[in-house]
């Protein structure tokens, strides 16, 4: 089934408007539900929403009423050693099915082992075992989905000694075995090139720009012990100048892309939002002189 998913994540992939979204917090709700941004959408954590009903649910559908919705999964442990969850996995496919996102993405990563969750997503080293393994936990999510989905690029902390591929072709032959489409996450570029002391510019360059559906912008932070040694992959600030720089960057070499802008902890207002929302928005190349207004009623 690899190509026909391959072929619709392509229709999929020119569907989707090439504008910028924002991620969904209950504390904004209201005022997701009535932004009057043109071709604003908004992405949700899909473990958030996998409840049989209750207000989450009806929230979101009415927001799904207004704007397009994307799911971005973080607890498929697609990197593991072992499938996906299969009850977490039919879980996410009534979420799918409920509210139909234009884009489904998880992480190359792990976060369960042994039978215990672990909150973070986690990374390995890239051998040839890997990829085989992470190549078919994507194949039977997709499966299960009946679609394709988006593999983001991890944030990196420490050095493996002995990976096998380096980071753009692993994704890659993983985009080429599954037909999965890539999210590239150019805050995690960033804070990895900074704490691992390799070139950002160079990578954002080698990415391969025909298999990108998704990108995340997003803030981090410096470790309290280590300073800017060590950047933290945090959501928790605004985007900083230089994960701006490399978006810039990016979107020339590739062209216009559907862009989240990431903000998961010390939320702002929702009009501090759209203001980076309006800067993504002028990157894309979609406004010139954006006033982007939420209104509520």
């Amino acid at each position: 089934m690899t190509e026909t998913y391959s072929r619709a994540a392509r229709s999929a992939c020119s569907a989707t408007p090439a504008h910028a979204g924002l991620g969904l917090h209950p504390q904004h709700y209201a005022d997701a539900l009535h932004a009057e941004a043109t071709g604003i959408w908004f992405e949700v954590h899909a473990e958030n929403y996998m409840v049989a009903g209750g207000p989450r649910l009806s929230w979101l559908h009415t927001i799904r009423e207004r704007h397009p919705l994307s799911l971005h999964g973080v607890g498929l442990s697609l990197a593991a050693d072992t499938d996906p969850d299969a009850d977490h996995l039919q879980a996410l496919r009534s979420l799918v099915d409920r509210f139909e996102p234009l884009l489904v993405s998880e992480h190359l990563a792990w976060s369960f082992f042994d039978g215990t969750y672990l909150p973070d997503l986690l990374p390995i080293p890239r051998t040839s075992a890997a990829l085989t393994r992470v190549a078919a936990n994507i194949a039977r999510t997709q499966d299960v989905l009946r679609r394709t989905i988006l593999i983001e690029n991890p944030s990196h902390y420490l050095q493996f000694p002995d990976h096998a591929f380096d980071e753009i072709e692993f994704l890659t032959e993983l985009s080429r075995r599954t037909g999965c489409g890539l999210l590239l996450d150019v805050n995690n570029v960033w804070v990895s090139a900074n704490n691992l002391g390799f070139d950002s510019d160079a990578y954002i360059d080698a990415f391969p720009g025909d298999r990108v559906e998704e990108i995340h912008l997003a803030g981090h932070t410096l470790d309290p012990i280590h300073g800017k040694n060590l950047l933290i992959d945090s959501h928790d600030a605004p985007i900083d100048e230089q994960v701006w720089r490399l978006y810039q960057r990016l979107i020339d070499r590739i062209g216009p892309r559907p862009t989240l802008i990431e903000r998961d902890d010390n939320l702002p207002g929702f009009d501090a939002l759209l203001r980076e929302w309006t800067r993504a928005e002028q990157v894309l190349g979609t406004i010139e002189n954006p006033t982007p207004v939420a209104r509520r009623t």
